[in-house]
């Protein structure tokens, strides 16, 4: 059985046909490439998956169960994670702020809640899983605005990491990002697939595409043009068929 299942996927704005029958599975701790043009249906297909569009036709399934028509909140209680490309961090937070934002522990005596915020917890548990990732991070005090591009993005995964994911969405995760910063992002990716947990990676840079992915799914004009996998391809043969050449 496959992690994510999409069947005959279709999605209409008014005249525009944004998803034309898209159709794939994902297994469990694997990397996905997602590439394609601006207008391709990337964005339109992952706002589906994650329950912020209902698609028109087909079916979507996690686990063998359908998640068609649930709240985002429900999908992600499945086990799925997006990153946007923003990351949505606040950056005048430190990092541990961050890693449990908008729902922190709150402390307790013999059961009892007290409503105050346990800092404690929250500092051992994003140090947890700043660990867990193997990212590097200096402290979980640091201010998140002073972190570098890599290192933000590493917030961003640890974040995710907390609702313990089966599946994590990454959105142009090495944009924008220097070249050593790119690395430590690629490997993060690698870290989450030992763990088991399954990756979209969509980028527009398919070198990073290659060195992470195991198989590489083209979109082209809302539909699937191309679902091979990585080793079985090269990347003139991808932009061949993003382009729509041959």
């Amino acid at each position: 059985m496959s992690l994510l299942a999409l069947d005959d996927v279709q999605k209409r704005f008014g005249h525009v046909e944004a998803l034309r029958g898209v159709t794939f599975a994902i297994e469990a701790g694997t990397v996905v490439g997602l590439v394609g043009d601006n207008g391709a249906g990337k964005s339109t297909l992952m706002k589906c998956i994650t329950g912020i569009y209902r698609a028109d036709a087909g079916s979507i399934s996690f686990e063998g169960a359908a998640i068609d028509g649930l709240e985002p909140g429900a999908i992600r209680a499945c086990g799925i994670e997006m990153i946007y490309q923003d990351l949505a961090l606040a950056p005048q937070q430190d990092v541990a702020a961050n890693i449990f934002l908008g729902r922190e522990p709150t402390r307790n005596i013999l059961g009892v809640p007290l409503g105050t915020i346990d800092r404690a917890r929250i500092e051992r548990e994003a140090e947890h899983m700043i660990e867990r990732l193997g990212a590097r991070i200096p402290s979980v005090r640091y201010q998140v605005g002073q972190l570098s591009g890599g290192q933000q993005q590493s917030v961003a995964i640890a974040r995710a990491l907390t609702f313990e994911p089966k599946l994590v969405i990454m959105d142009e995760p090495t944009a924008a990002l220097a070249v050593r910063e790119v690395d430590h992002v690629l490997e993060l990716i690698r870290e989450l697939k030992r763990q088991g947990i399954a990756v979209v990676l969509i980028s527009h840079r398919l070198t990073d595409v290659f060195a992470v992915s195991d198989r590489i799914i083209a979109l082209r004009q809302g539909g699937v043009i191309a679902d091979e996998p990585t080793a079985a391809t090269s990347m003139n043969a991808v932009v061949a068929h993003i382009v729509g050449a041959g």
